[in-house]
């Protein structure tokens, strides 16, 4: 008897495993347009059920992704970063051993305002002046807790105006890569962040100011649609979609365009990536949304599919080694994270 309950149960678990076609895919909000598109493209030109694509930010869906490689964990999920170590080491503690990194693109942080405002221009390190919990004295010889309420008063040809930005919380890969970016980049190089043991700074003031608005970032369009002195932080996808509500604030005279982006002459441009969990290749219509994903079509050249909602494509070389490395699932090492 006992025999024959292993055996059923083996068959009910062989079953399952054949059964499940349709991908779990979580992650980042900022990739949630562009893996939407291809898993509805998917579902339109395929056999395969359409995949379900949950926006839990970058950080969110690592934590998922990472818990374990049982039939129900995702299968892929979308950063706006590149793994962390921490989380490459929890993914291989739960026997998450066997991932494949994808860096399909590429994307800048904008930071935006309502369409109605005149043009804004500020710098990178106006933008620390105005986020970080703690910044330089007017003399620079130390380091204080952030006085600054209006942007006039950390430079005087800025508008007199409240600072109110509407950004990413703290479980989104964009406020990950915006923290690293303008805060760790700039404190690591500004003496009295090193004097004071600060090097590498990279903490946002909670005092009201910065006000973290969920992993919607269409939320936060809204809100400077409403709020007309605010700024707003988000990718470049969410800019080019709301071109008729909202405007770029430029950074160091640079406006965000798919040019200054690709060739980082933006000052805050980032990579795009997916992670794909292999052990769960026996869902058929995994390879399937990978290969799209990554096909010419989607993500190659100003031409691609993908272009036309925002995403910065890979020229045509590099989608070629991408194309190669994910086809032969080339699994992702420490060294490969430690290295970066």
């Amino acid at each position: 008897m006992k025999k024959i309950a292993l055996a059923s149960l083996l068959l009910v678990a062989s079953i399952s495993l054949e059964a499940r076609e349709q991908l779990k895919i979580v992650g980042s909000s900022t990739v949630y347009p562009f893996s939407s598109s291809v898993a509805e493209e998917l579902g339109s030109v395929s056999k395969y059920p359409t995949p379900v694509v949950e926006s839990t930010g970058t950080g969110g869906g690592m934590k998922l992704f990472c818990a374990g490689a049982d039939e129900n964990s995702p299968d892929i999920t979308n950063a706006s970063r590149r793994m962390t170590l921490k989380e490459f080491y929890t993914c291989d503690r739960n026997g998450v051993s066997d991932i494949t990194e994808v860096m399909f693109g590429y994307d800048g942080i904008v930071l935006a305002q309502s369409i109605e405002n005149e043009k804004l221009n500020i710098t990178k390190h106006e933008i620390l002046l105005a986020v970080a919990a703690k910044v330089p004295s007017k003399d620079g010889n130390s380091i204080i807790k952030n006085p600054y309420t209006s942007w006039n008063q950390i430079n005087p040809e800025l508008p007199n105006k409240k600072i109110t930005i509407y950004g990413p919380p703290k479980s989104s890969g964009t406020r990950d890569a915006f923290e690293e970016m303008v805060l760790e980049y700039q404190t690591n190089e500004i003496k009295a962040y090193r004097d004071a043991g600060l090097k590498g700074y990279r903490v946002v003031r909670t005092d009201g100011v910065y006000v973290p608005s969920g992993e919607n970032d269409n939320l936060i369009v809204t809100k400077l649609t409403k709020d007309k002195g605010a700024v707003g932080i988000f990718g470049y996808s969410f800019l080019m979609e709301n071109d008729d509500m909202v405007s770029a604030v430029t950074i160091d005279n640079i406006e965000p365009t798919p040019e200054t982006i690709a060739s980082n002459a933006y000052p805050i441009s980032r990579s795009l990536y997916f992670y794909v969990k292999n052990s769960h290749n026996y869902i058929k219509s995994q390879a399937a949304y990978i290969d799209l994903f990554i096909s010419e079509d989607m993500i190659g050249g100003e031409e691609a599919i993908l272009a036309e909602i925002g995403l910065i494509s890979l020229p045509l070389d590099t989608l070629e080694k991408v194309q190669s490395h994910v086809s032969s699932r080339v699994k992702l090492e420490e060294s490969d994270l430690k290295s970066h």
